[in-house]
């Protein structure tokens, strides 16, 4: 190798910037995540001191929620990023195109990774929890009834945002995996999970209560600071979420045929 080849290279340098510009010119869920951390944490925090705010008497009734919000907050986050990481194993060791080929049915692999969605979320649960009740007082558990009505509606949600991110990614390559991590944290701000949905803007409320864990998390303040559990807004979060599995299901195998049919699943990469 002569000296030339071992010298530094602006020109190289410029061509491996050239390449990941390319690549990110041609991938618009990479282009959206760099806005979209800074904007998800600016609204969350602004609502959540308008949210503060308005409630000035009843401050530490609203600091003791934030808690419980945070415990159902990581049941939803973590329930769908259990079956997305059961998913993208798949997809890292180039085996989805051998799963696709074999006898496995499209319907058992969504229940085999909504299975282990449920396995990786009580393996991260349990000792969270029980750190709760040890340092801060905190018994999540305590909750009885309410939360198995919590945990179910939170559960669906998060399995419906798995398969339509799974779909994704089996259309438009692992240059869509961003979203698999990021996607969940849309409905951070728009669930209300720390503060009443009140505190929106009027106008994007019907939004805010068309998304499943609106309802449960309305439901966890009003059990915590009101003692009243809310079984209207239990039904009305199962019913939508009835519309989101079915929408989540659907979409994942619309995606699934359409990966098939432009030969993306044979092709798995940027």
């Amino acid at each position: 190798m002569n000296a030339s080849a071992l010298a530094f290279s602006p020109r190289r340098v410029g061509a491996m910037m050239l390449r990941h510009w390319y690549l990110l010119r041609s991938s618009w869920p990479r282009l959206f995540e760099l806005i979209y951390w800074p904007a998800v944490q600016m609204f969350m925090w602004g609502f959540l001191q308008l949210g503060v705010a308005r409630y000035p008497g009843a401050l530490a009734a609203t600091v003791s929620t934030f808690l419980a919000a945070f415990l159902l907050w990581d049941i939803l986050f973590r329930g769908q990023i259990g079956y997305s990481m059961s998913f993208l194993e798949e997809m890292w060791s180039r085996n989805m195109p051998n799963l696709m080929i074999s006898p496995l049915r499209a319907t058992e692999f969504v229940l085999a990774l909504v299975i282990m969605s449920m396995v990786r979320l009580s393996i991260g649960l349990v000792p969270v929890t029980m750190l709760a009740i040890v340092f801060f007082g905190f018994n999540l558990w305590a909750l009885g009834i309410a939360l198995a009505a919590f945990f179910a509606n939170l559960l669906f949600t998060s399995w419906s945002v798995g398969m339509f991110c799974s779909g994704l990614v089996l259309r438009h390559g692992l240059g869509a995996e961003s979203l698999a991590w990021s996607l969940m944290f849309f409905f951070l701000p728009l669930t209300c999970v720390y503060y009443p949905v009140s505190t929106l803007p009027e106008w994007i409320q019907p939004l805010a209560w068309a998304l499943p864990p609106t309802a449960v998390f309305e439901g966890m303040r009003a059990l915590l600071i009101e003692h009243v559990f809310r079984a209207d807004l239990m039904l009305w979060a199962l019913a939508l979420n009835l519309v989101w599995l079915a929408a989540g299901a659907t979409s994942f195998l619309w995606l699934l045929g359409a990966a098939k049919r432009s030969g993306s699943l044979l092709q798995i990469g940027e």
